[in-house]
Parts: structure tokens; C-alpha cells; sequence
């Protein structure tokens, strides 16, 4: 098991976690919210903007570990409105183009900051991963 260290790539962790771990072939990317390199909240009241803040932080997670949304198995989606699954789904489409992981979208209450609109977790197979 390997944690990816990831000093000046994005913002540090919110809470006693540690934002990525190599186990098994694959990297678990932990939940990811609109904060940038600095930990300052990105979007406010835009989910499109928090939405490619998120995946662009994803995005750094994986490069980290020599991955790229290509590799990506399953994601899990975090999301205040349902209401708000077109836009998402949108941006979406952006990033991860025909290479569409598994996914689960769910609406909750809150989430660890309180302006976020979204949070997003990822599975990945490594390159040379063999699971």
C-alpha cells in the first residue's frame, strides 16, 4: 500500500485522511471538493464551476499516480440537488470523453464545506495494475 503525496498539486486534506492510497493495482482517490491548490473554495452557487474544480482535482490525483481518467473504474458523486444532474453529467462528459467509468450519484444533505454543490470519489486501475 502506497499513499500518493500530493504537496502543491491540490489543496491539503480537510479532515485525518490522506487524499489517495496505491493498493492492489488500484489508486482510491478520496471524496474531492471544489477547493483549489491554496484549499480556497472555487464556484460558489455554480455546480458547473464546482464541477471542473472537482475533476481537476481528480485529474492531479491521477497524474500523481500515472493514471489519467482513462483508467477511471468508478466514481461516486456526492450531490446537494439532484436537480442538478444535467450540468453535472455535462461537465462530465468532458473530462472522462467515451472512456465513462461505473458511477453512483447521490443527493445529500450537506457536505465538510458548507458551499460545496458536489463531491466526487474515484476508483482507478493503475497502469500496469494487475487485478
Amino acid at each position: 500500500m502506497k499513499r500518493i503525496q500530493l504537496t502543491g498539486q491540490v489543496a491539503e486534506p480537510i479532515g485525518p485522511f490522506t487524499n489517495a492510497i496505491e493498493a492492489g493495482g488500484f489508486l482510491h482517490i478520496a471524496g474531492q471538493l471544489s477547493l483549489d491548490v491554496n484549499g480556497e473554495f472555487v464556484g460558489a452557487g455554480d455546480v458547473v464551476r464546482q464541477t471542473e474544480q472537482v475533476l481537476d482535482n481528480v485529474a492531479a490525483v491521477l497524474r500523481a499516480a500515472g493514471a489519467s481518467f482513462g483508467d477511471v473504474v468508478r466514481i461516486g458523486l456526492y450531490v446537494r440537488d439532484m436537480g442538478d444532474r444535467p450540468a453535472i453529467n455535462a461537465v462530465r462528459r468532458r473530462y472522462f470523453g467515451d472512456a465513462l467509468p461505473t458511477a453512483t450519484m447521490v443527493e445529500v444533505s450537506a457536505l465538510a464545506v458548507p458551499e460545496a454543490l458536489i463531491e466526487i470519489e474515484a476508483v482507478a486501475l493503475l497502469p500496469g495494475g494487475d487485478a
